[in-house]
């Protein structure tokens, strides 16, 4: 095996290890996408694939850091969510990676209504209500921008299977 091919198995591995990392918030995901195209890309002197198309995907690339952003703060924004509920949403999100692939749907959901429920700090029925509606849209907005990200992914990759073959 050449050099040239080892790039691009690695190329390979590093789009597809980035499209684990669109639904596994550990691994980042369209990074290491965009990460893939541009090694193969490079390896093969930028003839199939323009600098341009690189930078239009580059520019992709950055557009998924703010659905990353808004899609989980504007879920949980809508229903006035603390600062403590996205942390916990986070932190849930950290812990269900343990517990794959149950933990990763159900931990974002309990860290915002743990979270929600240190803050608001009490455990009634008002407060259990609005921790769960915290937990429900946090966890709305989670699988929106996963969901988002998977599409944009897809989108990339067809913009460079057509780049390269035509």
């Amino acid at each position: 095996m050449d050099l040239s091919t080892l790039w691009y198995v690695l190329a390979g591995v590093l789009i597809a290890v980035g499209l684990l990392g669109i639904v596994l918030p550990v691994l980042p995901g369209l990074p290491l996408v965009f990460i893939g195209m541009l090694i193969a890309a490079w390896n093969n002197g930028f003839e199939a694939i323009s600098v341009w198309t690189i930078v239009f995907l580059g520019v992709m690339t950055l557009f998924s850091f703010v659905i990353d952003f808004f899609s989980t703060a504007i879920g949980a924004q809508r229903v006035g969510a603390s600062r403590t509920a996205i942390a916990g949403a986070v932190l849930g999100t950290v812990a269900g990676l343990f517990f794959v692939p149950i933990g990763l749907f159900v931990g974002p959901f309990a860290g915002a209504l743990t979270g929600e429920l240190i803050h608001l700090r009490r455990l009634d029925r008002d407060g259990l209500g609005q921790a769960t509606k915290v937990g429900v849209a946090t966890w709305l907005g989670i699988v929106l921008g996963v969901a988002l990200k998977m599409a944009l992914a897809f989108a990339m990759l067809a913009l460079f299977v057509l780049a390269w073959y035509f």
